[in-house]
């Protein structure tokens, strides 16, 4: 009897228990067959356009799935990976967040990305639509921990007023006709600046915020050269074309005029720039450019063409999450060709269909489609992924401490490379 007694009480206080558990696999009610309802919360560090699209898009997928929530939170570029590491160590991590090139590394390390391979067996979601290259960021050991969303070649953008006042052949001719060099892009530079002051006109801008130094790596990369080698042990970048890559920068800063000085705050937008490069996302702020044409074109070449540097941004699932199937659910809502339509507004899909796709080459104030098509998706095949590195923000910090060199006229080139590897090897060999 006591016996009987016992597994009653026991089996109730399971059935207790497991009623009023939170988690996403909690099965329906028995007699009504509902399923409980769940909230994920998805990190970005999107901007305000960025945020509105999400919005939608959790509101779509609700609205297909409607007992899952989507919560949206943005943390700025600069503060993300050092908020998910914080968020890490105190077991309050997101479901679902943005990962960047430079973070998966870490985030893999320290091993708080979720395997989402079992994508590969759902045959509906077409995999096999995305650019082999854009799914390696998130491959390790047979295993793949996110999906990418944004695969962003760097191009230059250039002001087609400024080219025409200064009577310059454009840089999409000059490519279709294989001109296109770095010595021709510094003539071109010199030829568009004039003025002085505030009416100051410059050839030529490599930053977006005086960080932005790894743009610069396509001069060396279009030489057979880098910063780094392939494995992301060795800082190679005290050679021939690293010391001419701070030497082309210190030439349009200090002799030429041609480039601002550090601690100038001069946008593209504000239509004294001749030349800007940055990844083509940018494309998004640049289409509320009013005052003055623009277009596109490729990154000048060298003695091995021409070679961007390839950003990438993709989805991962936190380890942790209490709801993984419905998470899951939701990234291959994302990451599907609708979900990769959707976003091609801001970013360039990495799925092959919507890469050639008459919506993203068409979106309203964009470039010419065809150079779109040569600055970009003819471009992405010869790109260079963004280096990466457990301990990216010590190797980034260290190298922009001798960029500060430079701006400050402390050092010479020459000097900048030979003392960067002495510091930068030993961080990369830890």
């Amino acid at each position: 009897m006591k016996k009987a007694i016992l597994l009653a009480l026991s089996t109730a206080l399971t059935a207790f228990t497991f009623g009023c558990s939170n988690t996403a696999t909690t099965p329906g009610d028995s007699t009504t067959g509902k399923k409980e309802a769940v909230e994920l919360t998805f990190l970005t560090w999107g901007n305000q356009a960025h945020l509105d699209l999400y919005t939608k898009l959790s509101e779509k997928f609700t609205q297909q799935n409607p007992t899952i929530k989507v919560k949206l939170e943005s943390v700025p570029f600069p503060d993300y990976q050092q908020k998910v590491t914080v968020l890490a160590a105190g077991q309050e991590l997101p479901d679902i967040g943005w990962v960047s090139e430079r973070m998966v590394p870490q985030f893999m390390e320290n091993g708080i990305l979720e395997d989402v391979s079992d994508v590969k067996n759902d045959a509906a979601f077409k995999l096999d639509d995305f650019i082999p290259s854009t799914l390696e960021l998130f491959q390790k050991d047979d295993k793949l921990y996110g999906l990418p969303f944004s695969t962003p070649p760097t191009v230059m953008f250039y002001n087609k007023d400024l080219f025409d006042k200064a009577g310059l052949k454009s840089p999409n001719d000059l490519a279709k006709e294989g001109k296109w060099t770095w010595e021709e892009f510094e003539k071109s530079a010199q030829a568009i600046s004039s003025g002085t002051g505030v009416s100051k006109i410059y050839g030529a801008n490599f930053f977006r915020d005086w960080k932005t130094w790894i743009i610069l790596s396509s001069y060396s990369w279009s030489n057979g050269s880098g910063p780094f080698n392939k494995e992301m042990n060795q800082f190679t970048w005290n050679d021939q074309y690293g010391v001419e890559t701070l030497s082309m920068l210190q030439r349009m800063m200090f002799t030429d005029g041609s480039h601002p000085k550090a601690g100038e705050q001069v946008s593209f937008e504000s239509g004294k720039i001749g030349m800007f490069f940055d990844v083509y996302s940018y494309v998004s702020k640049a289409r509320t450019i009013k005052d003055f044409k623009w277009d596109i074109a490729p990154m000048p070449a060298g003695s091995q063409g021409s070679a961007p540097m390839l950003g990438q941004a993709g989805y991962s699932i936190f380890k942790g999450t209490k709801h993984l199937e419905e998470t899951k659910l939701f990234l291959k809502f994302l990451a599907s060709e609708q979900g990769v339509q959707e976003t091609s507004t801001y970013f360039v899909p990495p799925r092959l269909s919507v890469l050639n796709s008459d919506p993203f080459l068409n979106v309203p104030g964009n470039p010419d489609p065809a150079h779109i098509k040569q600055a970009v998706i003819d471009e992405m095949p010869k790109a260079h992924l963004q280096p990466g590195h457990v301990d990216w923000q010590k190797i980034d910090t260290t190298i922009l401490a001798g960029f500060d060199q430079l701006f400050g006229q402390t050092a010479q080139p020459a000097d900048i490379v030979k003392a960067l590897e002495e510091k930068v090897n030993p961080i990369m060999k830890k």
